[in-house]
């Protein structure tokens, strides 16, 4: 495949998936999920691959969601909502590496959903957490919320998208959603000593070990699915395009007027 979105390399053994999109905040279109999915998937299958990276091009975000100017409340075509977010999720999780998500910036919506799915993320100092989707009209009816409470909590999980406010690398330690912060020059080193250090073991035990961890969270899957389907549905809505057009006009939308009177 020939790619446009994202940049692929390869480093002692790990490779770095990189979203090159850093104009629009690393935010993802129908091909770039197309080829983040060719990409990990030619990396977890690979014999000369132990671990994986996957990070954001820029200084400024890591990954902020699906790109809303591409589309008028209807992304692309691709996937259950126009966009293939679940095959990307579920890669992340089938391949038998571990995925890291290097976090040097924004995490958010989307980007925040790909942190909780990765085995690891390593964050820069300057790293930013959060959901929008109540905000834009949007949820990520899958892994985005059922996984996520089961790394930060149940409670935690709530704050994070009811109130949909931002939290720093430290927060994000704190709560279980990190492994390590760094400052934000040392962030390509730490992850190539984790890299380093993967590398080490056993390849076939790592794959069982990750394996094994999926299989007691694997029936998310399944909700997940039927959640998006929910979710296209939604996105059929003016409740939802209330989101886009708030975002489009500079606005802040105006969700209760949706209301429905008892």
């Amino acid at each position: 495949m020939d790619y446009q979105d994202i940049l692929y390399e390869v480093r002692d053994g790990a490779a770095w998936v990189t979203i090159n999109r850093p104009d629009k905040m690393n935010a993802f279109r129908g091909r770039t999920c197309d080829e983040l999915l060719h990409a990990i998937n030619k990396a977890g299958y690979s014999d000369d691959i132990g671990v994986i990276v996957l990070g954001g091009a820029g200084d400024r975000a890591f990954c902020t969601g699906g790109d809303q100017s591409s589309h008028d409340g209807q992304y692309d075509g691709r996937g259950t909502i126009g966009l293939p977010v679940e095959e990307l999720h579920s890669v992340i999780r089938d391949v038998p590496k571990p995925v890291i998500a290097r976090v040097q910036g924004y995490a958010i919506g989307g980007g925040n959903v790909l942190c909780t799915i990765c085995d690891f993320t390593i964050a820069s100092e300057k790293a930013i957490f959060g959901q929008v989707g109540p905000k834009m009209g949007s949820v990520d009816p899958g892994f985005g919320t059922t996984f996520l409470a089961r790394i930060v909590g149940e409670k935690k999980a709530r704050e994070m998208w009811y109130m949909c406010r931002r939290y720093s690398a430290q927060e994000a330690l704190d709560m279980g959603l990190v492994n390590a912060v760094v400052p934000a020059d040392e962030l390509d080193s730490e992850i190539a000593k984790w890299c380093a250090e993967i590398m080490e073991k056993s390849p076939t035990a790592l794959a069982i070990a990750k394996r094994s961890f999926n299989m007691d969270t694997e029936h998310q899957r399944g909700i997940a699915g039927m959640g998006m389907y929910a979710l296209k549905l939604y996105y059929d809505t003016e409740e939802s395009k209330e989101g886009v057009a708030a975002l489009q006009e500079k606005r802040k939308p105006d969700f209760r007027k949706f209301a429905k009177d008892d």
